[in-house]
């Protein structure tokens, strides 16, 4: 085979392609493959190239670049280093050409015969009369068919032969839209046409030459049309009257006269030309206005400056001034700029005044806080200053240490700052004198504990004194630390006391109440106002609560706020049956002026109107002179006896008695009676209103009842007779829906009745404890 071509093998390796077409490269002892063509296979001038860092590489288009792999750039020109490596590859004799069989029947190839280590699946697949090489002319094998002597050209290499073929093609003047087809039918007579062995590599010559010829073609096109271009701008350039904003068919009259113009006959590329053109023109325009635009910009944040604005300035007061400067409105410059970029550069210059504001702030702040930090110090110092002089130790108070320091100005200064107090770093040093005073504390309270001796209210400071002295630990102890500490404990002693006694008066009370509890649920019989401490006693002695006083005063003392209650409650039933009374009274007065006063206005209207009217019989006067006589007689049962009347209006005393002690005293019956009343009022109204719908006559008013003092003496029956149907119907639906209402409202009263008798059982199963009087009592429901 060729050197290049088919799979081939030297030795260990051989040459192969996959099914793309793709060289690869087979080891037949390793039986590894690569890509990579390996050094034994190489030619001189491959493994001349192999050292260099340049490698030769073919573009999209079939253009060579070269490529450097170790700086990463590449070229479409050969390197000087690429091309004294090829230089340096000595030239290969040519082979002497021998005579090649040729093919009897007008075959035309010339078959060089196999070498046995060639034979691959390869030479299998593409048959015995393809496998040939360049400078082979052995005959084929023995059995074939006749062979005569060849002309063909032999090469020594496969680039030598790949010249030659496309100088064929290029000397055949093969069009780069031509297909394989066509270039066959032209020039495979030529000797040349075989140059090129193996048919498949001769089709891939042909392919890179086709693409070679169309990029050839697309860099003269371009070049004509960089020219062309060029021209073209040139003459667009000519011609002032064109702007950026100059439409093509607008220009296209201007410039068909002009011979660039009529250079080329494609008008979609003049067309295309005179848009890049007016791109490049519109560009140039905004960067022109750009630069325009920054310089007005700059211009206007120095008249900004100028203008001495403050931080809170606002924008409407600022365009007024930046309209009525000068510079200005003279300048042309800013006619450029829209009342958007006035409004952002103001807003730029005042942010830049803000920032030096709060710069200035933030530096008159830090110096601020460094001269009150001086001035704490200072003060600190004049504390050290007391404490040395021993008028600052535990327990000095700050009135003891103000009248030495009032006048000095390291504490006059401190007075107008904030944060830490001269008072707060008065604390601060006492503190520290605590935490000192702490561990002698600790000693004298030890030195206590070893003695065995224990502090009363009546120690003295000088038997305290000659405790400490007597022991080496607190015996060098100064007097003044020694009085404040003795003062301390005594103060500690007395609190202890108090706390106990009033500990002890708090268990006496609750002791208290808890036997008062006892007493007052004493039943067969239970405790009544008149009932007597000599009675009563041997009923409780054998209760622990009784037992649980040790003083009889105290126990008496229980008896005696159960009494106390009993008899507030009774006091409280009495006036309540008072205030019952006089609200009955004022009721019974309030009527009776109401009648009196109805019957005056029905008697005045008689005497205007010379007429009688009889009037209406009260539907619920018989039921409210009994309900009235029942609680009457109600009330007169409960005063007989001295004590709240039985049955229901019993209950509710109790229930009032038990809502008066919460604090949450209704008045129940009080609530039942005005309610009774309005109901009346309302009944009144009601038949007042019917008496005036029912008036026949157009004359009467429309405030007052009509008697028939307008009507002839034969009477109500002919005024009756006059009234209407419709009016009668009218005033009996009337009366039906009065009585209705009141039977409602006397059924919601009942489930009122009923919710608050439910509510009271409740109540009277749990019996709840709260606080009492002042004296600690506790209240039971």
């Amino acid at each position: 085979m060729n050197g290049v071509n088919g799979a081939a093998g030297s030795g260990l390796w051989q040459e192969a392609r996959n099914a793309d077409g793709r060289v690869y490269y087979y080891n037949t002892q390793t039986k590894a493959t690569q890509w990579t063509k390996p050094t034994e296979l190489m030619t001189a001038s491959e493994r001349a190239l192999a050292t260099q860092p340049w490698k030769e590489y073919t573009a999209e288009g079939g253009r060579k670049y070269w490529y450097n792999t170790e700086t990463k750039q590449s070229t479409w020109e050969m390197p000087e280093v690429y091309k004294s490596a090829l230089s340096q590859v000595p030239s290969l004799p040519a082979k002497p050409v021998t005579p090649a069989n040729q093919f009897v029947a007008g075959g035309g190839a010339s078959f060089p015969p196999f070498q046995q280590a060639g034979k691959d699946e390869l030479g299998d697949r593409i048959g015995p009369d393809r496998q040939i090489g360049f400078g082979q002319s052995d005959s084929l094998r023995s059995g074939g068919p006749t062979f005569q002597k060849s002309t063909d050209p032999e090469y020594n290499t496969y680039e030598e032969a790949e010249a030659a073929f496309v100088k064929l093609l290029k000397r055949s003047n093969v069009q780069p839209d031509w297909t394989w087809e066509q270039v066959m039918r032209a020039t495979i007579k030529d000797p040349q046409f075989r140059a090129v062995k193996d048919p498949r590599d001769r089709k891939a010559a042909f392919e890179k030459y086709v693409s070679e010829v169309r990029l050839q073609e697309k860099d003269r096109a371009k070049e004509r049309l960089a020219k062309l271009r060029a021209d073209f701008g040139a003459m667009l350039r000519s011609h002032p009257e064109i702007k950026h904003y100059t439409r093509w068919k607008t220009a296209r009259p201007i410039l068909e006269h002009e011979a660039i113009f009529r250079s080329t006959d494609d008008d979609n590329e003049r067309r295309q030309l005179f848009e890049e053109y007016i791109v490049e023109v519109k560009k140039a325009n905004v960067e022109r206005e750009a630069v325009t635009r920054k310089s007005a910009m700059d211009e206007l944040v120095n008249i900004l400056k100028a203008l001495d604005l403050e931080p809170y300035t606002r924008w409407s007061e600022a365009h007024n001034k930046i309209e009525s400067n000068e510079r200005f409105a003279s300048h042309d410059k800013f006619r450029t700029l829209s009342k958007s970029d006035i409004l952002t550069a103001f807003e730029n210059h005042i942010k830049s005044l803000e920032r030096q504001f709060n710069d200035e702030r933030q530096r008159d702040k830090s110096l601020k806080a460094r001269r009150e930090r001086q001035n704490r110090d200072r003060f600190i110092s004049l504390l050290q200053e007391l404490k040395g002089a021993g008028k600052i130790r535990a327990g000095t108070q700050w009135m003891e240490i103000h009248p030495d320091i009032e006048s000095d100005e390291r504490y006059t200064a401190m007075l107008s700052q904030a944060g830490s107090t001269p008072l707060d770093l008065f604390w601060d040093a006492v503190e520290e004198e605590e935490r000192a005073l702490r561990l002698i504390r600790n000693d004298v309270y030890d030195v206590l504990e070893d003695r065995r001796y224990e502090i009363t209210p009546e120690t003295t400071f000088s038997r305290f004194q000659k405790e400490m002295s007597a022991n080496d630990r607190t015996k060098f102890i100064p007097q003044e630390t020694l009085q404040l500490l003795f003062e301390r404990l005594l103060d500690k002693v007395k609190r202890r006391n108090e706390e106990n006694k009033h500990a002890s008066e708090r268990h006496d009370r609750r002791a208290i109440d808890t036997l008062r509890s006892r007493i007052k649920h004493l039943d067969n019989p239970p405790v009544c106002h008149d009932s007597t401490w000599d009675s009563i006693r041997p009923r409780i002695a054998h209760l622990e609560e009784y037992k649980a006083l040790d003083s009889e005063d105290l126990r008496r003392q229980a008896f005696d706020k159960v009494i106390r209650r009993l008899k507030e409650k009774e006091d409280d039933v009495e006036r309540e049956r008072e205030a019952r009374s006089r609200r009955i009274e004022h009721r019974e007065h309030d009527r009776d002026r109401e009648r009196i006063e109805r019957d005056r206005d029905r008697h005045g209207s008689r005497h205007a109107k010379h007429a009688s009217r009889t009037p209406e019989p009260d539907a619920y006067e018989a039921d409210r002179r009994k309900a009235m006589a029942d609680r009457e007689r109600q009330y007169r049962k409960g005063g007989a006896t001295g004590l709240s009347p039985p049955g229901r209006d019993r209950r509710l005393v109790e229930h009032a008695d038990r809502r008066a002690a919460e604090g949450r005293l209704v008045d129940y019956r009080d609530r039942s009676e005005r309610e009774r009343r309005d109901s009346h009022r309302e009944r009144e109204d009601d038949r007042e209103r019917s008496y005036r719908a029912r008036d026949p006559r157009g004359t009467a008013r429309a405030e007052e009842l009509d008697y028939g003092g307008a009507v002839s003496a034969s009477g109500g029956r002919r005024r009756r007779g006059g009234e209407s149907e419709d009016e009668s119907v009218g005033s009996r639906k009337r009366l039906k829906r009065d009585r209705e209402r009141d039977r409602d409202r006397e059924r919601e009263r009942e489930k009122e009745k009923q919710k608050e008798e439910e509510e009271r059982k409740a109540k009277k199963e749990e019996v709840a404890m709260h606080s009492g009087s002042e004296e600690g009592e506790m209240v039971e429901d």
